[in-house]
């Protein structure tokens, strides 16, 4: 028995196709801001590094109200990197809203993100958004997202979808392809939802059965659960069976001590919640994504969450270098796992293992980006922390090893298509698709083994000078490819600790390119710079000039540094080699070899 007046959906789309910025026209135009005098731009993009990179990360949800009708929004994000938050927030939803830039069309991320809602049978609603843009090209992103849906083998009543253009920045919408009208508002959209994506199914006077997809924690409730009631009422104050992954596992019986429902941007508290409302539960502090909050006298879980599996790892460890704790307040490693765990808890996408190391963790993730975002935000808490270099995680398909296959589609400017196709050939890759775009840029498709395209994206960016756009993607399993390249030149390790001098740094930009300035503390076994030829270069950045009485122009001449390379933590990664290690700090990204001193290194290297 639907409930007619709610709707769940979930807004998909490419990375910076706008929909954050919808999901700010809708809640203004609903009234949801009408008490407030001043709001910010991408309100549902509340994380720090959410708003500083431009994405969303992390799933969240909103709720408004139309003509009597309760839409639930749950806002996704674009990257394949966070793809585990995608699928958690499908199974809260009945239909999606698919966005695709009027100029770009559908990329490689609509495509994935697509075909997890067709996967789902979840009807669409297609979203044209910035048809104002000069270079827009209404009617042909229209064929292309058609092309699409065939491509994935969309049913056919999958492709009967409305669509809708829309200027979501100037909250204007209007049914069909085309320029929405000045005076315009959301109406055309809102309608749209209201007609094309079903009421939620389910029997309200069913027994219990409610999925947890997504955690939350509050100081003053705890661990709270949030998800979606699939059938029966849950009700505040009576008692819950919370099944867990063990099924040998008895389920916990509980009184429910508070239960609060989506209202705008914010969390009220309500009595009930029945068959197909989305829910926030407090009072099992045990509860895990995955479970099934269900009927205390006849519980029956529900089918897990099943996501994709990781396909890079990592070691995060303690901090050893000589200035450990002199930056951060977190160094212990039972902080670091205890850390790991509450993220495990509620990133369906991450996994953690054990290594020969109780001071070393591993961690596993869909992508460089995910791993990335996560250190840094633990470098922004307070831990000091020190990372490998990623590398792929092997599978055995009929008695082969196969690697991990990325397809990356880079956008750049006509000029740097060379640029491209020369970096992807060393690294094993092959381009599969070439087609001119607008605007004097051309669109690139290549696949490459996971592995090749690590530090693919910085090289870019330098070769390209920040004009080129790369999306990459998880595409399938390929056999081992062999040894491939890294970085050309080998690393200048400093050999004692101390203050960088300006005078030493002179001396040693002539032999490669650095990474600090002059006053800088360094240490043995830190990496200040990389040198032109290959192999590993000793060197003294601390030594100071030596003082006499006599004078000459020539050897008093001015020291001229150039600026040094600074590495964010994206590129510290894909730079270091297998026997290196990034040292992160709150305020600190250091390069360091994993053992410090030359002669460890040298027993090390005569061992093996």
């Amino acid at each position: 028995m639907p409930a007619p007046d709610l709707r769940n959906v979930a807004l998909i789309a490419h990375v910076d196709h706008g929909k954050t910025t919808l999901v700010d026209a809708m809640l203004t135009a609903t009234g949801v801001f009408a008490a407030h005098e001043t709001r910010v731009d991408r309100v549902m993009d509340s994380n720090d590094q959410e708003r500083e990179r431009g994405i969303t990360i992390l799933a969240k949800a909103a709720s408004v109200a139309w003509n009597g009708t309760k839409i639930n929004l749950v806002d996704t994000p674009g990257h394949a990197d966070f793809g585990g938050e995608v699928e958690r927030a499908l199974t809260m939803v009945d239909g999606v809203l698919l966005l695709v830039d009027a100029a770009e069309g559908p990329m490689p991320q609509t495509r994935y993100v697509l075909s997890k809602a067709l996967a789902r049978h979840l009807p669409t609603v297609v979203v044209i958004n910035k048809v104002d843009r000069s270079d827009a090209r209404v009617d042909e992103v229209a064929d292309e997202i058609y092309e699409l849906f065939f491509d994935l083998d969309a049913a056919d009543h999958h492709i009967e979808f409305p669509i809708i253009s829309a200027i979501a920045r100037e909250g204007r919408t209007m049914a069909g392809t085309g320029m929405p009208a000045p005076d315009a508002d959301l109406s055309a959209l809102l309608d749209a939802i209201v007609e094309t994506i079903p009421a939620p199914a389910g029997d309200p006077d069913a027994p219990l059965q409610a999925l947890v997809t997504n955690l939350d924690a509050s100081d003053y409730l705890g661990r709270l659960a949030i998800g979606r009631v699939v059938q029966g009422t849950l009700r505040a104050g009576e008692q819950v069976a919370l099944c867990h992954a063990d099924e040998d596992e008895p389920p916990l019986r509980r009184k429910l001590t508070q239960l609060l429902g989506f209202s705008g941007l914010g969390r009220d508290e309500v009595t009930e919640r029945v068959a197909g409302d989305l829910f926030v539960v407090a009072g099992f502090p045990e509860v895990e994504i995955g479970d099934t909050l269900a009927d205390a006298t006849n519980p029956e879980p529900l089918p897990r969450l099943t996501v994709d599996e990781p396909v890079l790892r990592m070691t995060f460890g303690v901090n050893t270098s000589p200035l450990s704790g002199t930056e951060g307040t977190l160094l212990t490693s039972r902080q670091i796992r205890e850390r790991l765990d509450r993220e495990v808890l509620g990133n369906v996408s991450i996994r953690i293992g054990a290594t020969s190391s109780p001071e070393v963790i591993e961690v596993a993730g869909r992508g460089e980006l995910q791993l990335a975002v996560l250190i840094e935000t633990m470098r922004r808490e307070g831990f000091e922390l020190q990372v490998s270099r990623p590398e792929v995680i092997l599978r055995e398909i009929d008695g082969a090893p196969h690697e991990p296959l990325e397809r990356a589609v880079v956008d750049v400017p006509d000029e740097h298509v060379g640029t491209v196709t020369q970096a992807i050939a060393p690294r094993k890759g092959r381009v599969t698709d070439l087609r001119p775009g607008d605007s004097g840029r051309t669109i690139v498709t290549v696949e490459a083994p996971a592995r090749g395209l690590l530090g693919f994206r910085s090289l870019l960016m330098t070769a390209t000078r920040g004009t080129a756009l790369i999306h990459q993607q998880h595409a399938g399993w390929m056999p081992w490819a062999g040894d491939l390249p890294h970085r050309q030149g080998g690393a200048m390790v400093a050999d004692r600790r101390g203050a960088s001098t300006g005078f030493a740094l002179d001396n040693l930009q002539k032999r490669g390119e650095l990474f600090i300035g002059p006053g800088e503390e360094v240490y043995e076994g830190m990496i200040i710079g990389e040198s032109t030829r290959p192999g590993e270069m000793q060197v003294n950045p601390t030594k100071g000039k030596q003082l006499t009485n006599i004078r000459t122009h020539s050897t008093d001449e001015a020291i001229k540094l150039k600026p040094p390379k600074v590495h964010t933590l994206e590129t510290a990664i894909e730079w270091i080699a297998d026997d290196e290690l990034v040292e992160v700090t709150p305020k600190s990204i250091r390069l360091r070899k994993r053992h410090l001193t030359e002669s460890e290194r040298k027993r090390l290297k005569k061992r093996n």
